[in-house]
């Protein structure tokens, strides 16, 4: 899959404010149809880090979601501030 297709769109909440700051997470909505794999590789592509851990949902409304932790030597909240969350 391209990089553009598997990742949707960022979540912008407190709770994902939270997570860049104080756990060095990203939260997407990404394809339905994307592996992890897709998303690690989208990941690397679009903002040039490299994930540690990928946690996959599905939401009620149908939606999925993943939680990507960053590898230490990459800051979640610069790729924020670039994506314009921040």
């Amino acid at each position: 899959m391209d990089a553009f297709d598997v990742i949707k769109m960022p979540i912008i909440s407190e709770k994902t404010m939270k997570l860049i700051e104080e756990e060095n997470k990203l939260v997407f909505y990404i394809d339905k149809k994307a592996t992890k794999t897709d998303v690690k590789n989208a990941i690397k592509e679009l903002f040039n880090a490299e994930v540690k851990e990928l946690n996959t949902l599905i939401t009620p409304k149908g939606q999925k979601k993943v939680y990507i932790k960053l590898k230490d030597e990459y800051d979640a909240g610069e790729i924020a501030a670039n994506l314009g969350i921040y």
